[in-house]
Order: C-alpha cells, then structure tokens, then sequence
C-alpha cells in the first residue's frame, strides 16, 4: 500500500523526515525532490566492478547544463531523506521522462531504514538541457509488514555527497591490474568546462 501525500505530511518527523521540506513539492502520493548543483561522470572507457571507478565532478551552473545521450550523469538530491516503518522509492517524474531523461537505471528501490541523500543515475535519450534546484523526481512510501531490519550498510547509509558504485566492496580482493583508458574531456581537465556540449573523446 502507497502512502497518500496527506499520510506523508503526518508522518513528517516520525518515520518520514524530508529537509528541507516544501508543502508545494507535495503530490496526491508521493513528494517531488529537487536536483543538486553538481554531477559525477566516470573517467573510465571500461567500468570494472571489481575496482572503485575513477570519477570527475561537474558542476551545475543557473544556466543550464546540456546532457548528452551515451553518457551516464550521477547526480544527488537537494533533500535529505530518513525513513522508519515504511519502504521509501523513487520514480522519474512524467513531465521530465516526456524530454527522454531517466533519473535512475534501475535503482529506484530504496530499503527500510535508508538515511541520506538519493544519488540518481541520469541518462539521456537526446541532448536535453538540466538546472539545478529543479524538481528532478519523485519519492514515495510503500507500507512493510512483517518483522524490520533497518538498512544499516556502511556503503550508503548516511552519505553526505554523490556516491558512485561501491560494489568493488562486496566482491573479492583479486581484481584485475590492468590499466583503464582515461576519457578526456572538452576544456582544462577536472573544471568540467564544456562538459554535456560534445561528447567525450576517447584517448589512450
């Protein structure tokens, strides 16, 4: 069973905590949460999921940022989210899935007990134009039964920023040692200056 918006608001404080928290944001079932100012994107041609990826920060700017197709963008939510009793989840909103942006691959799922900020995996279908603050997605609750386990991982439980793929973690120590091909980037490396304008070159 979903939660109405009028069960979330009740529950602000209690099993659901939202900050910063905008009556305006809030949806018939769910609550909309807004797009942070910076993004990640992976400096590896090849990820390896045996290795922690190297990553390259972007930065947002008010005017707007072009994401381009082929190209996977992580990003975080402005809001904090705590949730207790209840089983938090996070879907795209219609009005951006209708300019062909997914807000995450395939982690939608969030766990019982989650604390911390939603990192979204963004991908484009066409170039399409993103700004900080605007609302990006939407989070809503589905009620649990039976005996709770919260989430406590100490992968992604509290984070404080963007957190790119931590599976190297779970897996054995015996990952490979071969080098990665590094993505260079339009503009001084690690400013993100034209970064989503043109695509990344591959070089060796």
């Amino acid at each position: 069973m979903i939660l109405s918006g009028h069960e979330i608001r009740q529950q602000l404080g209690g099993n659901i905590v939202i900050e910063p928290f905008a009556e305006s944001r809030l949806n018939p079932n769910s609550y909309n949460l807004s797009l942070h100012d910076e993004l990640l994107v992976y400096e590896e041609v090849v990820l390896d999921m045996r290795k922690c990826n190297r990553v390259q920060r972007v930065h947002i700017p008010p005017e707007g940022l072009v994401l381009t197709p082929n190209q996977l963008y992580l990003g975080r939510t402005v809001e904090r989210t705590e949730t207790h009793n209840l089983v938090p989840m996070i879907e795209g909103r219609s009005s951006v899935g209708r300019l062909g942006l997914f807000v995450h691959v395939t982690a939608g799922f969030g766990d019982v007990g989650f604390c911390g900020y939603w990192t979204l995996e963004m991908f484009a279908v066409q170039p399409v134009k993103i700004y900080p603050g605007v609302p990006i997605c939407q989070l809503f609750f589905h009620q649990i039964h039976g005996a709770i386990t919260e989430y406590s991982s100490d992968k992604y439980q509290h984070n404080h920023d963007i957190q790119p793929s931590l599976l190297f973690r779970e897996l054995a120590d015996d990952a490979r040692t071969d080098p990665q091909l590094e993505l260079e980037f339009p503009g001084e490396r690690g400013a993100g200056a034209g970064l989503g304008v043109m695509p990344a070159r591959l070089t060796r």
